[in-house]
């Protein structure tokens, strides 16, 4: 089973979310760096100052198997791109919950925050869709 911290939140597209008042930080779990393989290109569309809408796409992720979108978990507006991802997308294999987070994102509703799922409800969630 894939690693799952305890402290973040997760969406069904598999992406976790770490909160710092209302700041949040986004990147992709360990669960869909496995099911992408080796990262070879990072695309973030958004930059500091965009809004972005939950459940759309901010950017796109690419692997030696596919090519797969970005969401927004919440709305807000983007404060911070990893830009290092530019250069070394590598960092998503390497550490998917610490160098390698995507966007920090000010959320317009901390309720949305809180309705993302917790660890345990995602690790059931790992569990039906690796069924």
């Amino acid at each position: 089973m894939s690693e799952i911290p305890q402290e973040l939140r997760y969406t069904p597209d598999h992406e976790w979310v770490k909160s710092a008042g209302s700041d949040v930080t986004v990147g992709i779990t360990a669960f869909a760096v496995e099911q992408l393989g080796d990262i070879t290109l990072v695309n973030i569309d958004v930059k500091p100052g965009d809004t972005v809408t939950k459940g759309k796409a901010f950017g796109t992720i690419e692997s030696v198997k596919t090519l797969s979108d970005l969401f927004a978990p919440i709305n807000g507006k983007v404060l911070k791109v990893n830009e290092d991802l530019n250069n070394k997308p590598e960092l998503v294999n390497e550490d998917c919950y610490g160098k390698a987070w995507m966007v920090v994102i000010a959320a317009a509703d901390g309720a949305e925050v809180a309705a993302l799922m917790e660890p345990k409800a995602y690790a059931e969630h790992l569990k039906v869709a690796a069924h």
